[in-house]
């Protein structure tokens, strides 16, 4: 039975104590029940993230585990492109908009399949960074309006590559980034008798902001300085190939907090090209690269973890400031590229994670471990926790401190047994829980005792890798919303951070988003012996693809969803895609599952000769080892009573 406090909290309290309205941008939301539901598209229709997390488990996958929401994609593809017909028409702009989808963002095959698909009756194109995104976006890319942007560094092979989609009749447009490789585009071109569409990346003064704004300005890794492009339009005139400028570009880095920045960057970069088509180059798009954001906080504030724009005022004012530009050049204006991956992937998966243990500071000390003798250390810290008296909060940290450091130095003497010592440090635990606690009811916590909730706060161990799924926050100290997706309607209790199960001290989250600023802990459920999920969301842009194989832990298990009225539960899981193997990894790293198998197999033949095992045992042991060989890299998470789950027929 739920006590008094517990059943005055509700599925409402929790959607407002999390933020989902606040990041989830409409498509996340908590029914009566206390579970929390995904709504693909506009049409409300919502998907509960546990039935899919139950299906899941009855096809033989388990957490950790990537859901996806195919239908979220769709529609993140058709918000972008409608938002931008939309300001093209309010704005009464002359252009088009002709989007191209970055795939370094998320090369999977099946988000691009996605996307390519949703973006047909747009002419929605791809953008590739390096030669294999090339080689996926020339076999990818469909229809002849469809733009291919080559962006990165380029070798000879690279440009090749582009040069056979334009024999194709693709339209594919080469940016030049560095100088030299301007050279490299004139000579192929001629050899191959193909004529290039060339766009020069420029490098703008306007700065860019949050984790990223090291893209723009005189330090850029890419783009040329105004003085290059003079020289590459001397290049151009000399080949005879003024008609193959076609397009000017930039970018100011990814997730751009403030709108601005994008402002300011658009104006800059119109004047380029307003510029060179006074020169006499024909040009006809603009590309505004990258940089639509995602509030992945909620906060819908110039911080690095927000945005202080919609996606709606970033398509206007894109629109705007390049119509006002080009009219008072009195140059057309251009059809307008621009560059989104994490505004249209980022929303539509999440990492579902099991929590399996709770590490807690305070609580390791059973009855049967307390000392027999106690030492005066231990009974001067138990009257200091029994009795507040008139010292201060702050007096009685001090104390306590002092009197820890105290045990620890009797220790190291050998003045303090082991049951003294263990004591001692779960006293002290107490003490600062309960300074905490009247803090809490005070309103007023002096500065030393800040950080007293983060250093109390337990540790909730999850099934699953940082460094593998989450690796921006760990690289990037990029923020992502998480939250229980069940048991809303639970008051959670437990203030923790979470760790992964990789063998390294950085394998954890210990930042969370709140409305205000970064929180330290995250408060959650207790654990009860059932499974206990989380979910990390808007994690679709770049954390499927860069993933580190810290520990040798994999891919992980990943399904399809996508919504079906027909269905029971409204939706469907087209495809379950398995997690890597403990074969898969280890082949990945140079060693052949075969060899370890039979190097295996003869320490085990040479102690079953020294009779160090039985010659049955040795056989099962070699059983077991093979067979490790075949199973995912994550734990396998058993009950607690020891029994395994049963699988749904």
């Amino acid at each position: 039975m739920k006590s008094k406090s517990a059943s005055a909290w509700s599925a409402a309290k929790s959607e407002e104590h999390y933020g989902f309205k606040r990041w989830g941008n409409g498509h996340i939301s908590v029914d009566e029940a206390g579970f929390v539901n995904v709504q693909p598209r506009a049409d409300g229709r919502g998907i509960r993230i546990m039935d899919v997390v139950q299906e899941a488990l009855g096809m033989g996958l388990s957490a950790p585990m990537v859901v996806r929401f195919q239908d979220l994609l769709r529609h993140r593809v058709i918000q972008l492109n409608e938002v931008f017909h939309k300001a093209i028409r309010e704005e009464e702009y002359q252009g088009n908009y002709r989007g191209v989808f970055p795939i370094k963002v998320n090369q999977l095959r099946e988000v691009v399949d996605e996307i390519i698909a949703a973006g047909k009756d747009y002419n929605y194109g791809i953008e590739a960074g390096s030669k294999p995104e090339l080689m996926i976006a020339l076999a990818m890319h469909e229809g002849a309006q469809r733009l291919i942007i080559c962006n990165g560094y380029k070798d000879n092979d690279y440009i090749r590559l582009a040069l056979i989609g334009r024999k194709l009749g693709k339209k594919i447009i080469i940016v030049v980034e560095q100088l030299a490789e301007l050279d490299d585009i004139i000579r192929l071109s001629e050899e191959t008798g193909v004529k290039p569409m060339i766009g020069f990346r420029a490098k703008l003064q306007t700065r860019g902001e949050g984790k990223w704004s090291s893209s723009t300005g005189d330090n850029a890794k890419f783009g040329l300085n105004t003085a290059e492009i003079l020289f590459a339009i001397e290049k151009l005139r000399a080949a005879k190939l003024t008609s193959a400028l076609r397009l000017v570009h930039f970018h100011i880095g990814s997730q751009v907090p403030n709108i601005l920045t994008i402002k300011n960057a658009v104006i800059e970069a119109t004047r380029f090209y307003c510029q060179l088509a006074k020169m006499g180059f024909p040009m006809g798009y603009l590309d505004v690269g990258g940089g639509l954001g995602i509030d992945y906080d909620g906060s819908r504030t110039n911080f690095e973890s927000s945005m202080n724009y919609s996606m709606e005022e970033y398509a206007r004012d894109v629109v705007s400031n390049i119509r006002d530009i080009c009219t008072s050049s009195d140059v057309p204006v251009p059809d307008i590229v621009s560059e989104s991956g994490r505004a249209i992937v980022a929303p539509h998966s999440l990492l579902v994670v099991e929590v399996f243990e709770r590490i807690n500071k305070r609580e390791s000390l059973g009855q049967q471990h307390q000392p027999k003798e106690k030492h005066k250390i231990v009974t001067d810290l138990e009257f200091m926790l029994k009795n507040k008296g008139k010292l201060g909060r702050l007096e009685r940290f001090h104390d306590a401190i002092q009197k820890k450091e105290e045990a620890f130095s009797l220790f190291n003497l050998g003045y303090l047994d082991l049951e003294n010592r263990a004591a001692a440090e779960s006293l002290f635990w107490q003490i600062c829980e309960k300074i905490d606690l009247e803090g809490k009811k005070s309103g007023y916590q002096p500065e030393e005792l800040h950080d007293l909730s983060t250093l109390l706060a337990d540790q909730y161990v999850c099934n699953f890798s940082v460094f593998q799924s989450l690796l921006d926050h760990w690289a990037l100290k990029q923020l992502f919303p998480i939250a229980p997706i069940h048991r809303l309607d639970e008051k959670p209790s437990v203030k923790a951070i979470l760790v992964d199960i990789t063998c390294d001290s950085d394998g954890k989250i210990s930042s969370f988003i709140d409305l205000q600023d970064v929180k330290d802990y995250l408060t959650l459920h207790p654990l009860n012996g059932k499974p206990y999920y989380l979910g990390i969301f808007l994690t679709g842009a770049y954390q499927d693809i860069m993933g580190d194989l810290h520990n040798l832990f994999g891919r992980v298990n990943e399904v399809h969803v996508f919504l079906e009225e027909d269905e029971p539960n409204g939706f469907y899981i087209e495809e379950a895609l398995s997690g890597s193997r403990i074969a898969d990894v280890i082949e990945g790293v140079q060693y052949q599952q075969e060899d370890l198998c039979r190097k295996m197999k003869a320490q085990i033949d040479a102690a079953t000769r020294k009779d160090m095992v039985k010659p049955r045992e040795g056989v099962r042991l070699l059983e077991l080892y093979e067979s490790q060989m075949l199973n995912k890299t994550y734990l396998h998470i058993e009950p607690k009573n020891g029994r395994k789950k049963k699988k749904k027929p």
